[in-house]
């Protein structure tokens, strides 16, 4: 599969921007602030139906205009047409593909498999659980739908929880055959979920080793860990998904908010047993979140049996040359990849095949392909 054109209009800087596509290498080139990360952006709507920019689809719309439109021609197996139209007067998003709206954005996960590396990965190995947690979903979700189901049902699940607890903190009244029933609810999903990222951190891991052997060819040794349930779970998860509720039972209702689940999980990144958050360097960080994304790649790949797309976001300037050099080559061994450039010229390790396109975008966004 591979995206061979896109149109955007109206969307930031863009008010009408055409750009035909080659099944290898894009380089995007331009200065900053005419729009390459836009092209990204567009990208990302269609394979996902949402923005890697924003929350707010409103904020994407041109200065001035009331809508934006972005149009992709995917090519493979099939031949897909993808519309994305936004009415900031509506507030409505609308996402036809072939012609034929689709209704259920979750639907689309999976089906154009797309992988994102940009500055803002930071946070996978720098930030918060929540983070890490997000990559984790995000790469499973696009590889199985039951786990993206399990996924809805569990956010669902914790909504009515938390304002079931809520309530019984206002009224002051236990209701211990509903919250019991919700209890239920929460482990049979939960524990399912977390049974899901077990397999999946095992799976992972061999695509961690391999692309950190390929960009670092060193004798550091990458891992990949999972704390889950407080990491005290000894023997059946379902039991010690109910045990750790029950201790916490009182702290729940007297904070009115779920404590216990896989919501409260987090992943450890490890190089030679050290914590990688805690010991790593700057260049470690850089170089150990392109790996997480090179490795999502190659995951995706052979569980979606698909070539999904890569999108590398001002990657190469944060890096030396040596990891640069290395990451550049190992790029060649994937399919349609877009990477975002200030210019061209400053990155001699660079190398356009004769089937990658470079394509240069000026500040009236008028484009040029070499």
């Amino acid at each position: 599969m591979f995206l061979s054109s896109i149109s955007l209009k109206n969307i930031r800087k863009h008010t009408d921007t055409n750009i035909e596509f080659t099944d290898k290498l894009n380089y995007i080139v331009g200065g900053n602030g005419v729009g390459k990360t836009t092209i990204l952006e567009a990208i990302y709507y269609l394979c996902t139906t949402k923005s890697c920019v924003t929350k707010s689809d409103s904020e994407a719309v041109k200065i001035g205009e009331d809508s934006f439109n972005i149009n992709g021609r995917f090519l493979g197996l099939t031949d897909d047409s993808v519309q994305i139209n936004f009415s900031k007067i509506d507030n409505k998003k609308t996402f036809l593909l072939s012609n034929k709206q689709i209704n259920k954005f979750s639907d689309v996960i999976g089906k154009f498999p797309v992988v994102l590396l940009s500055p803002a990965d930071h946070s996978i190995t720098q930030g918060y659980p929540a983070e890490r947690r997000r990559f984790v979903d995000s790469v499973i979700s696009q590889a199985s739908k039951t786990y993206l189901n399990l996924l809805l049902e569990y956010n669902r699940i914790i909504k009515q929880r938390s304002y079931l607890l809520n309530r019984i903190r206002e009224s002051g009244r236990t209701e211990n055959r509903e919250i019991e029933a919700w209890n239920e609810k929460l482990v049979q999903v939960g524990t399912e979920i977390i049974k899901h990222r077990i397999s999946f951190v095992s799976e992972f891991v061999p695509y961690i080793k391999k692309s950190f052997g390929k960009i670092l060819n060193e004798k550091e040794e990458p891992s990949f860990r999972y704390y889950f349930l407080e990491d005290n779970c000894q023997g059946d998860i379902e039991s010690c998904f109910h045990s750790f509720l029950e201790q916490k039972k009182e702290d729940e209702l007297r904070r009115a908010t779920n404590l216990v689940g896989p919501h409260r999980d987090d992943f450890i990144f490890d190089i030679n047993g050290m914590n990688l958050k805690s010991y790593g360097s700057q260049g470690q960080h850089k170089t150990f979140q392109t790996i997480l994304r090179f490795a999502e790649y190659f995951y995706l790949k052979e569980k979606t049996e698909n070539n999904p797309i890569f999108l590398l976001d001002d990657v190469f300037g944060e890096l030396d040359a040596e990891r640069a050099s290395a990451i550049s080559e190992y790029l060649s061994t994937v399919g349609q990849a877009f990477i975002t450039l200030t210019d061209f010229g400053n990155f001699t390790f660079l190398r356009a095949g004769k089937n990658d396109k470079v394509i240069k975008i000026k500040t009236d966004n008028k484009i040029t392909y070499a």
